[in-house]
């Protein structure tokens, strides 16, 4: 078997497949189908300060290749997480990784402050696709500015790994991935759900409640590739790759990309035993061409 790995800026990972948050649940949900143990790191799902009821109904769409959700980051609130999911998880042997959101820069800190002091939580991905409160809904992921301030507002109070997820919604991608790099990001992960929307021809209405949504799945790779690729040769932090992975073949596609750990999302709704079989699908790639490890095929792409 070839050595599988990776290591995310100090975070030392058993293997480069990691899960998506809000497409794993808390990782519980999945335990009767997959021994959570084997995969390299669970992104459970984004916690906000503050609990969330979520947007109304209709919020997810399919579509060719892909589907379509406006969840809105439905959740407890990081106390209810603390008291009530922290216990439950901290002793699951991988790394267990919490997705922060916010509407404001002191509002990312103070959630990120409170996982800071929850000790089997290694890292945290902050979420900056969030829309900013302040500047009339924009989201903080798609200037520079707004993601430096997010990010430093963080870096003040959180301690530990700090992964930026990316929106790749955005004119250049690496100039947002520069900025959170000076601000003080160990890595960054993208990329977060493009922008789109669905529309019913009977009803002659958008199909989503709020009009739009994120797209994710097969349909969105491409995109994710090239935006990996770019990011890739512009940081000097590792890259986590993600969008649109459903194989291992699309998760080799990524790490040679430059990718040094990818995330699976939507594919975990399909078959929730996917991570493990794109970890071996990974294995027996390197195995039948000779790699001795994972790292010998990272950034292969020139």
């Amino acid at each position: 078997m070839a050595n599988l790995s990776v290591n995310i800026n100090g975070l030392q990972l058993k293997n480069p497949v990691m899960t998506a948050s809000g497409t794993f649940g808390y990782g519980l949900e999945f335990q009767d189908f997959v021994p959570l143990s084997e995969i390299g790191g669970i992104i459970v799902k984004g916690t906000t300060l503050k609990p969330r009821e979520g947007n109304d109904y209709p919020r997810m769409a399919e579509t060719p290749m892909g589907m379509l959700n406006c969840v809105g980051l439905q959740n407890k609130g990081v106390d209810y997480f603390c008291e009530h999911i922290y216990p439950q998880i901290k002793d699951i042997d991988t790394h267990m990784i919490v997705n922060v959101s916010g509407s404001s820069p002191e509002d990312y800190a103070e959630c990120a402050a409170r996982i800071d002091a929850l000790e089997k939580i290694p890292a945290i991905e902050l979420n900056i696709s969030c829309p900013n409160v302040k500047d009339g809904g924009m989201a903080f992921g798609v200037t520079c500015q707004g993601a430096e301030s997010v990010v430093s507002a963080v870096r003040k109070r959180y301690h530990k790994t700090l992964i930026v997820k990316l929106s790749p919604n955005v004119t250049n991608i690496s100039d947002i991935a520069l900025a959170v790099e000076a601000a003080g990001a160990d890595s960054v992960s993208l990329i977060n759900t493009l922008m789109g929307m669905a529309v019913d021809v009977e009803k002659r209405r958008k199909v989503l409640s709020i009009g739009t949504g994120g797209l994710s799945g097969p349909c969105v790779k491409p995109v994710a590739l090239r935006m990996v690729y770019q990011v890739a040769r512009s940081v000097k932090i590792p890259v986590v790759g993600l969008g649109g992975i459903m194989t291992a073949k699309d998760a080799i596609e990524f790490l040679m990309c430059g990718a040094t750990a990818i995330e699976i999302g939507t594919a975990n709704f399909i078959d929730p035993a996917v991570t493990l079989k794109v970890r071996n699908g990974i294995n027996e790639w390197l195995d039948s061409h000779g790699c001795q490890s994972v790292q010998e095929i990272i950034g292969a792409i020139d």
